[in-house]
């Protein structure tokens, strides 16, 4: 008795609830008011879940009854739940790029826990930057959590072909803009493509995140494959419910098992899965929050050398449900299993490496084994050079081999409209050969740093055979997308960095084995141009967009807010 009462006065909603105080009771008397006994809420976990659904989130658009799963486990297991919603960043509906949003919703999850009277808390989310921004939150909150992937869409196929969200929309659209598919064909497609909620089924950049937060120990073993219309989604919703109770009277906070070794278990699983691009920028900012010092640098060392097992698209042929009957991550993780820190603790309470003992692969096409891999190149090439002196990425696996190595005159566009104004002139001057170049389209210059990154073939191009280019820009790719892409340069053009300076029929040099990103311009010449460089106004004057602004760090950093950076010890508020 004496321990269960220690347990109770431990409950960190008990400091706004249980006092003899005018305060405390006008804090029972507004539970009281919404319909809740006191004997609900006196002495029992109140458990927020963090719900990202709307109805503009097709990703999320299921997780309102996941939420109503969830508190059936809460309640099982002796807790309260509370739904408190927060901002959904829907990948495809929101404007300029959910990516000027994600440090909005880590600061939003932070606020939510510290604000109110919660002691645990299931995070509901999945698309793409929500992962990276509840987990961001949570770990400033640094209370016990446990995160609740939204699963991936169901598989759909073309003609017999299987068909990925996202880099089937793209590979379509070229064979549209080419000719060679009906107007027919292409508006049926768009009806049945994504043909349930659930988030891209490709290895994009939301199964990317979602497994990363598995490796991690943030979710229970085997969940970010699930898919979103599968029950057993549901029941693993309603099982993370009744263990984030347990989690609350074990104290088990994300500061108790995460750290810089569940940090190299992500980047293991990340390139094991050939995972996105935008990884790296997330991974970053996470580790971060969680007090881990991680660069681009760490990322291409621990990376290297770990193959792409996942024959999943764009590396490879299949989807996330195949993957899911594969035997997901946990089978994955099997084949790097060496690599691994499997004495981190994840939110069940057992070890990675307890967890991986019932893990099995069934389907060696699918999780390959490292003496067959799915994809020839890596997950992430880091590059540097004169033109991304702090660096840039490219993810080889998704590009192709004859461009990993070239040279090529570039053709600049110096915002996305006029690129948009230009890329399909008949008259354009450009060649299979030519490096295309866009620039402010980084974290200041969009602003957030859209997905602009995969910049579109020249439809004369496409019309010719062309299907790859080598292409640069200080922007994002989205992660279903593939193509000899290289993204995140930085500094960001918007900033100063040399890629303000390019000009077109500069001669590019890209070397991803050499991981070298160059202009050949001298030295003496980029500092007459830089003389020159005047930079860009800033569009936004108030708001959000203006703290953004104000305070986001570079790709290479993480894109955080240079504020939030770091781990300190939750400021708890005063209860008068």
């Amino acid at each position: 008795m004496d321990k269960k009462l220690r347990q109770l006065e431990s409950l960190r909603s008990q400091r706004w609830l249980a006092p003899d105080d005018m305060r405390s009771f006008a804090h029972r008397q507004r539970l009281q008011q919404m319909g809740l006994r006191r004997e609900e809420f006196m002495a029992r976990p109140g458990i927020a879940i963090v719900n990202t659904w709307s109805d503009l989130s097709p990703c999320h658009s299921h997780l309102r009854e996941r939420a109503e799963a969830v508190k059936r486990g809460i309640l099982q297991a002796g807790g309260l739940p509370f739904e408190l919603p927060a901002m959904s960043l829907g990948e495809v509906m929101v404007k300029p790029t959910t990516m000027l949003y994600r440090n909005f919703l880590a600061m939003e999850v932070e606020e939510l826990l510290r604000s109110l009277p919660i002691d645990g808390a299931v995070l509901l989310g999945g698309c793409d930057k929500t992962t990276p921004g509840l987990l961001m939150g949570a770990l400033s909150a640094d209370l016990p959590c446990i995160f609740v992937p939204a699963g991936p869409m169901l598989n759909d196929r073309y003609r017999g072909v299987p068909v990925g969200a996202g880099t089937h929309t793209k590979l379509f659209w070229d064979e549209y803009q080419a000719g060679n598919l009906p107007q027919t064909e292409w508006i049926a497609l768009e009806a049945r493509m994504t043909r349930t909620p659930g988030t891209c089924n490709t290895m994009g950049t939301a199964s990317t995140m979602t497994s990363i937060a598995e490796a991690m120990g943030f979710v229970l073993p085997g969940a970010s494959s699930i898919p979103a219309m599968d029950s057993a989604h549901t029941r693993m919703a309603s099982a993370s419910g009744a263990r984030i109770v347990e989690m609350v009277w074990e104290d088990l906070r994300p500061s108790t098992f995460f750290d810089a070794h569940a940090v190299d278990n992500g980047i293991v699983a990340y390139m094991a899965l050939g995972g996105s691009t935008n990884a790296a920028i997330h991974l970053i900012a996470i580790a971060g929050r969680g007090g881990v010092s991680l660069t681009l640098d760490d990322l291409a060392r621990k990376g290297d050398g770990i193959p792409v097992l996942a024959n999943l698209f764009p590396s490879g042929d299949r989807l996330m449900e195949d993957f899911y009957y594969a035997g997901g991550l946990p089978a994955l993780l099997l084949q790097v299993r060496d690599l691994l820190h499997l004495d981190c603790g994840t939110v069940n309470g057992l070890t990675l490496g307890e967890n991986l003992q019932h893990a099995r692969c069934m389907d060696a096409e699918t999780v390959r084994s490292r003496d067959n891999p799915a994809a020839q190149g890596g997950a992430l090439a880091v590059l540097h050079g004169n033109l991304a002196p702090s660096g840039a990425v490219i993810k080889p696996s998704a590009a192709s081999e004859k461009f990993l190595k070239h040279a090529g005159p570039a053709l600049v566009f110096d915002s996305m409209a006029e690129m948009n104004t230009r890329i399909h002139d008949e008259a354009l001057d450009v060649t299979e050969d030519t490096v295309l170049v866009l620039r402010n389209g980084g974290p200041l210059g969009a602003p957030g740093m859209p997905e602009w990154g995969n910049l579109p073939i020249p439809r004369k191009l496409l019309a010719a055979g062309v299907r790859d280019m080598v292409r640069l820009s200080d922007a994002r790719m989205s992660g279903t997308h593939y193509g000899t892409c290289v993204l995140h340069i930085a500094p960001e053009a918007a900033a100063g960095g040399p890629l303000a300076l390019i000009r077109t029929g500069d001669i590019v040099e890209l070397d991803v084995a050499a991981g070298r990103l160059d202009m050949r311009v001298s030295e003496a010449e980029l500092a007459r141009r830089r003389a020159e460089w005047q930079p860009g106004v800033q569009r936004a004057k108030r708001g959000y967009t203006r703290i953004f602004l104000d305070h986001v760090t570079q790709a290479h950093e993480g894109c955080d807010f240079d504020f939030l950076m770091g781990r300190e010890a939750p400021v708890e508020p005063t209860i008068f």
